[in-house]
């Protein structure tokens, strides 16, 4: 939504267009332009272009219009964008003429584009984010769908007593890069979908991304009843008929929006079970055309696509049957069909189970279905299993792609020079090519040392003004300033423990011989330095005591400040920290992680990876390019894995990690620690970027399921 309140001079007249189209936020000349309009607006506006137009003087705009230097800027980044947005020579219509007749409808219940938009919770929303950016950049005929949170997520706020407190704010459309979507009359579109005896009315919100539209529903319109104008307020709820009203909204109500704007996609991708409903619509729609429900149901499969991303069953949501037969009775009733039909679709145990589970829709509905990572595919295809009786476990048709991050969204602008210069002066497109990256080793130490090094000092900066600007607001009190890293040192080694907190994740497992820490931390001559970032769900209070734990152990004196909780986890503050520590530390319980993408965002700038061998890191890890945490066979007892694992770390610690770090040759350079680093970039760069996974979506899903007969 255009929120300019001055007229921009006609010389400099599309800066609203570029604002309003989130390709900047991973062109670093895109950003240059609104940092060079007003560096101090930029920055105070938390780097968002359509709040700093609302907000910049018309005596500035004035100036910058006949500003040579500006308006070189300007025009050359114009050009850029113009390039990107209207070129017909893109990757995938070079690898795939005319195999697609629609665009991939890619439903997800959050996008983590960039932080002026706040409608994510974590690594479901980033990856969302990443894949509409890289299918953008490879000319993907792509469109999302999601729900507009105007609360979006919660901020997080530390309380004096170490307690998670939740903020909800709400989004000032007026600043954020969102358009309303009209119809053909120029009226807000609006589309109905039903709820138990009712309908419900959904708007629709537009974001570009490059390339590729979102489309954000919105059911607080003015025609509905007030606890439905607040349906779609806030993201993951607690309360279970709320989210199956959500989930109905999202899955049937995009269904109807994307056929109202005339959108008729050739493959529908559900990412991950919270939109699953959109089959149900697919399936009323096939059944009104005059075929039986079951032949209905069987014909949706050739264009659906299913991505998994949970390896534990508590983690799907399961709604009662009752509840089902109270929301669906009426759609039941319009195809003629009896509940167990319905129901049915979605029973992972047969007529008998009361749960009806999303994920098992899916997973029914679905010819094409996707666990995240190598060894998720396998985890998935056990847990799964029971879907196809009699198939073996090898035979279980869920196969997997596994996740990759954008890197032109997650690389640091000190990592990309270095590489222009030692790489190639084109490695962005080329970054999934594994053979240009050998070329990592001709690097000099020095150079690369230099570049990391500055990294972590801009990330202990930033945390530094966060607890300064914290601390001036009154929003901490003086003694606790230690535990939000106000005496972090930017030469120390740096850890880093950054990801959603949840019980699984063992967030305080480094915690289980506090002396054994206290001496790796206080070492006169090799301290360590650890810093912890995370948000825990409202609901999950167990996770919540340990946010308090590790906020209060931060703040004792023992550790003398070199242990941090940094609040408000975010994209922006991510940023700073994959790019920024030395070390990236996860330790989940085996097997509970089905991929985990941060790990490579701070590999492929250089931090190295401490990990148990799961998600990701089971494939990624080579021996030479981070360490691997513990057995590999996972411990009967959580105690004896908490035994094993919590040892693992003090010891690649003390043996390994801070020896590596603190060698130094002459020049003050920890060349060991260098080739460690290069080899990390080597490896994971080409593996693990956005770009292969990608490509790979497109020959093993794309290809083929473009290609099957329709029924």
């Amino acid at each position: 939504m255009s929120a300019v309140r001055w007229k921009v001079p006609e010389r400099i007249g599309r800066l609203d267009e570029l604002a309003n189209n989130l390709w900047w936020s991973w062109h670093p000349r895109g950003r240059q332009v609104f940092r060079a309009l007003d560096y101090v607006l930029w920055r105070v506006g938390g780097h968002n272009p359509v709040r700093q137009l609302r907000e910049i003087s018309p005596e500035r705009l004035q100036r910058v219009a006949v500003n040579a230097e500006f308006l070189e800027l300007y025009d050359s980044v114009m050009a850029e964008f113009d390039a990107d947005m209207k070129t017909e020579d893109t990757w995938f219509r070079a690898n795939y003429p005319g195999l697609l007749d629609g665009p991939v409808a890619y439903f997800s219940m959050e996008f983590a584009i960039h932080n002026s938009l706040p409608i994510y919770a974590g690594g479901l929303g980033v990856l969302a984010g990443d894949t509409c950016k890289e299918a953008s950049d490879l000319g993907v005929p792509f469109v999302g769908v999601g729900f507009m949170y105007p609360q979006g997520y919660f901020h997080q706020r530390i309380s004096s007593a170490g307690a998670q407190e939740e903020i909800y704010k709400q989004l000032d459309f007026d600043e954020a890069p969102v358009s309303p979507v009209l119809d053909a009359d120029g009226r807000r579109l609006v589309v109905r979908v039903g709820l138990q005896e009712g309908f419900i009315s959904v708007a629709v919100w537009q974001v570009r991304v490059g390339r590729v539209n979102v489309y954000l529903l919105d059911t607080n319109v003015e025609d509905n009843a007030p606890e439905h104008r607040w349906l779609s307020s806030r993201l993951y709820v607690a309360d279970q008929e709320v989210r199956l009203q959500q989930e109905i909204v999202l899955g049937m109500g995009g269904v109807r929006v994307l056929r109202a704007m005339g959108i008729n996609p050739a493959i529908w991708h559900i990412n991950e079970g919270h939109t699953a409903f959109l089959v149900l619509e697919r399936i009323r729609e096939a059944a009104q055309r005059g075929i039986t429900f079951a032949d209905a149901a069987r014909s949706v499969g050739p264009s659906t696509v299913f991505t998994t991303h949970t390896p534990v069953a508590a983690g799907h949501d399961v709604f009662h049957v009752d509840l089902m037969r109270k929301y669906f009775d009426p759609y039941c009733r319009s195809l003629g069909i009896d509940h167990k039909d319905c129901l049915s679709l979605g029973q992972q145990f047969g007529p008998g189970d009361q749960g009806f589970n999303m994920a098992a829709l899916a997973l029914k509905t679905s010819d094409y279905r996707y666990g995240v990572s190598r060894l998720h595919g396998s985890v998935a295809r056990r847990m799964w299993g029971a879907l196809w009786p009699g198939a073996q476990e090898n035979e279980v048709p869920i196969r997997q792609i596994t996740n990759g991050v954008h890197v032109p969204t997650w690389i640091a602008p000190e990592m990309h020079a270095v590489f222009r210069k030692y790489i190639a002066d084109d490695w962005l497109e080329r970054q999934d090519e594994g053979g240009i990256w050998a070329r990592v080793y001709d690097i000099p130490d020095g150079e690369l040392w230099r570049a990391r090094r500055l990294l972590r000092h801009k990330l202990m900066g930033a945390i530094l003004e966060a607890a300064q600007r914290s601390w001036a607001k009154g929003e901490v009190e003086s003694r606790h300033l230690v535990a939000i890293g106000a005496l972090l040192h930017p030469d120390l080694l740096t850890v880093g423990f950054v990801k959603r907190f949840a019980e699984y994740k063992r967030p305080t497992l480094i915690f289980q011989d506090i002396e054994r820490l206290k001496r790796l931390v206080n070492d006169p001559l090799r301290p360590v330095q650890i810093v912890f970032a995370g948000k825990s769900h409202p609901a999950d209070l167990a996770s919540k005591y340990l946010v308090q734990r590790v906020f209060n152990l931060a703040a004792d004196r023992e550790f003398r400040g070199r242990i941090a909780f940094v609040e408000d986890y975010d994209m922006h503050l991510a940023h700073f920290l994959v790019q920024g520590v030395d070390v990236w530390l996860n330790n989940p319980r085996r097997l509970l992680e089905a991929c985990g993408t941060s790990g490579m965002k701070a590999s492929i700038n250089g931090a190295l990876h401490l990990s148990v061998r799961d998600g990701w890191w089971d494939e990624g890890y080579n021996g030479a390019n981070g360490w691997a945490i513990g057995p590999t066979v996972k411990p009967q007892a959580w105690e004896e894995e908490d035994r094993l694992d919590a040892d693992a770390i003090y010891t690649i610690l003390e043996r390994d990690i801070v020896p590596l770090f603190y060698t130094r040759d002459e020049k003050g350079v920890p060349v060991r620690w260098m080739g460690m680093v290069k080899e990390a970039i080597r490896s994971v760069m080409p593996g693990f970027c956005a770009k292969r996974m990608i490509r790979e979506y497109c020959e093993t899903v794309l290809g083929p399921a473009a290609r099957q007969p329709r029924r």
